[in-house]
């Protein structure tokens, strides 16, 4: 008979684990926290220097919730996903004023705050606290979801509820925080989405999928839908000082709270009519047209035809704290879209 799969699963960590991310020295619930949010669909190469980064300016629960809103977007720009920079901005200042910075040792609890889901909440409780919770990351559903030949897409109801039996049945009674990240790394590392080595995983013997050859169908696919296109303008306008103006995007939507250049939908009316209405007019009639900048989101594709053109400020712009007139290198410390700091660090002085 077989040892029990936590007990595999963490000797095969012990030898071939992840054992030097910047998260786990020392593994606190703050940095805990902050890496689950930071990983959520995005690769662990890619968060590490962003990580090291953030720590580095806000050490603690205390000062990542003092900081302003541009300071902790600016740090995430790059990352996508902005809602995750919000909300964990928000939940700093929710721990803050309800908790004295210190994160509940309750799953309820921490479930409640800002950005918190159950996976994630179950990690800070294992990794932090050595709590027996358990955890359905991408990774881990998949490895549970071959494992045990769980038919379905993750997503639905039925199918995730089985996938949360499996994860809390599968938990090992110590070493929490090392199981934790155990089944982390063998989903990252050996059963990948693509090209699984299943000859090397220590949990392969009884692993359904791998015994019926049917690896590559689970976890089951999600259901696809037609992926929409949107076009829009955005618009580069360069005062007489040479400073571009900025407006801060809405709360919700896309690029969430960040900074951009006006950005006009298909139904915004004219380019012209636009600056009119904001107190400024262009200096010539035409624009000059760069390149399309293209960004794909989760839901949809976004081509920005960028249009620049030198204004004179005929007004006062409407919404005071909308608006900034910046140059390209004071556009650095603020909280940018990645696809826009990619184009202002294009651009030279038209």
């Amino acid at each position: 008979m077989s040892a029990p799969f936590a007990d595999r699963l963490l000797a095969w960590f012990d030898v071939h684990g992840r054992h030097d991310l910047p998260w786990q020295h020392p593994r606190d619930a703050y940095r805990v926290w902050l890496s689950e949010i930071m990983l959520q669909q995005t690769q662990v190469t890619t968060v590490i220097p962003y990580f090291q980064r953030f720590l580095q300016r806000f050490p603690t629960v205390q000062a990542l919730a003092d900081a302003s809103t541009d300071e902790v977007l600016a740090l995430w720009a790059g990352l996508g996903y902005y809602a995750r920079a919000r909300n964990l901005h928000r939940c700093a200042q929710q721990l803050m004023a309800e908790y004295g910075g210190v994160f509940p040792r309750e799953l309820e609890a921490i479930m409640a705050l800002p950005g918190i889901g159950r996976s994630t909440a179950g990690a800070i409780l294992a990794q932090a606290y050595g709590e027996r919770q358990p955890i359905l990351d991408g990774n881990v559903r998949r490895v549970l979801a071959r494992h045990a030949a769980v038919d379905g897409w993750p997503g639905q109801p039925k199918v995730q509820q089985r996938l949360w039996t499996l994860s809390e049945r599968l938990l090992p009674h110590e070493r929490l925080a090392d199981y934790t990240q155990a089944i982390m790394d063998l989903g990252a590392t050996l059963c990948s989405a693509r090209a699984p080595k299943c000859m090397l995983c220590p949990v392969s013997g009884d692993c359904a999928a791998r015994i019926s050859g049917t690896v590559a169908r689970y976890p089951g696919a999600k259901p696809k839908k037609a992926r929409p296109s949107r076009e829009a303008r955005l618009l580069l306008l360069r005062n007489e000082a040479d400073a571009l103006l900025l407006e801060r995007r809405p709360p919700t939507g896309i690029w969430g709270s960040l900074w951009s250049p006006p950005v006009l939908d298909a139904d915004a009316g004219d380019e012209h009519q636009w600056c009119e209405r904001q107190g400024l007019k262009p200096l010539t009639d035409n624009a000059d047209v760069l390149p399309a900048v293209a960004h794909g989101f989760t839901h949809f594709d976004l081509t920005l035809q960028p249009l620049q053109w030198r204004v004179r400020e005929t007004g006062m712009l409407r919404e005071e704290g909308h608006w900034r007139w910046v140059t390209i290198p004071e556009s650095r410390l603020l909280g940018l879209p990645a696809p826009i700091r990619k184009l202002l660090d294009r651009l030279s002085p038209p």
